[in-house]
């Protein structure tokens, strides 16, 4: 396409952000739609770790994204941090998995993919994480796994696309639906009027099932709510993140411990829950005893955008002219981002694709 065309991306969590940094950075125009502040959803709530939370229990297609994205973090989170100031924090600490049922596999999965992931002795364990919980048998470690900040990360993308040329943000502009002329979609509507463009990108998390569903296509993808606590500690109370029973504890540098997450279907409401803060509590307090008597600093709610086995949609729709999608992410939009935007600019812009498009393309999945 050439530079001169305009695409308009409906959505500015990480993912909706990140495909405008990237396009923009190709000198293409781009405008942002947001139905509330840009990476005020899932984005905002996530834990932020680098790497799936059980990888060998995904597919090709996610691992694929995965790996390339958690080689390619460090490099991102330092040129936005030269570019706005803002540092998204990407924090290696590596990753102890605690009494697995499948620590066979992983260790199998890790000797296939060339990961740095091997079994310990759980004394080592609690050499490194002193604060660990004393009921805990094995363990495995990958020394590599980092976690990133992710509403710095927000902060940081969202700084540096304003900085560049031809870029507009509307914030507050929820998107109504899609203009159609002829087999082409040239834009949407939203409650302050039309917005058109060349192309239309489809990157609005757990509500671009919705959206999609106005042209009458299902698209699989659903909100699943996910709540999370926040305690505040030392900045060396926490030297590693921990992981067991599906919860995890992540330290950021200056001691806060997120501690998460529950998997929940409520439709589209994110109210935390007593229930699932108790819960939380208790798995923060199995994990490192030590937090029973640390106050909770936070307590929400996300609505991440769940869909089948966690393979994103990411290219064009079919029998729609003009209407991409780069959405359906599930629990790792974090993760997955730079990867998955990448791919979306190369296939966009007619590019060599970094990987294999194939399993993510929306036909025959929609």
């Amino acid at each position: 396409m050439t530079k001169q065309q305009q695409v308009v991306v409906v959505g500015g969590g990480v993912i909706g952000l990140l495909t405008a940094f990237n396009l923009a950075t190709q000198g293409l125009t781009v405008v942002v739609l947001d139905r509330s502040s840009v990476g005020q959803e899932s984005s905002w709530a996530g834990g932020g770790i680098v790497s799936p939370l059980y990888p060998w229990r995904y597919s090709p297609a996610v691992t694929a994204l995965a790996h390339w994205s958690q080689d390619f973090y460090p490099q991102l989170a330092q040129r936005l941090f030269a570019a706005t100031g803002v540092d998204p924090e990407v924090h290696t600490t590596g990753l102890y998995w605690l009494d697995l049922d499948d620590e066979a596999d992983a260790l199998a999965w890790a000797a296939r993919e060339g990961r740095p992931l091997s079994k310990v002795d759980v004394s080592s364990a609690r050499d490194a994480v002193p604060v660990l919980g004393a009921g805990f048998a094995e363990a495995i470690y990958m020394a590599n796994v980092a976690n990133v900040r992710n509403p710095r990360l927000i902060k940081s993308l969202k700084a540096a696309l304003l900085a560049l040329p031809g870029v507009t943000l509307h914030e507050q502009c929820a998107v109504q639906g899609f203009i159609q002329e002829g087999g082409s979609i040239v834009g949407v509507n939203t409650a302050q009027g039309e917005v058109r463009g060349d192309q239309v990108v489809l990157a609005a998390g757990a509500w671009s099932g919705e959206l999609l569903a106005s042209l009458g296509l299902t698209l699989p993808v659903e909100p699943v709510k996910g709540q999370m606590i926040l305690y505040k500690c030392a900045s060396d109370f926490l030297s590693c993140m921990v992981l067991a029973k599906g919860r995890y504890a992540i330290p950021r540098r200056d001691g806060h411990i997120l501690i998460g997450s529950t998997l929940e279907h409520e439709g589209f409401d994110k109210t935390p829950t007593e229930s699932a803060l108790d819960s939380l509590k208790a798995s923060a307090v199995e994990l490192i005893p030590a937090l029973a008597d640390a106050e909770v600093v936070g307590h929400w709610a996300g609505l991440r955008p769940g869909s089948p086995e966690g393979i994103p949609y990411i290219g064009k729709v079919p029998g729609y002219e003009g209407l991409w999608l780069n959405c359906g992410h599930y629990r790792n939009g974090l993760v997955l981002a730079p990867a998955s935007c990448q791919l979306f600019a190369d296939l966009l812009l007619g590019h060599e694709p970094v990987i294999d498009p194939a399993p993510y393309a929306p036909t025959g999945r929609i």
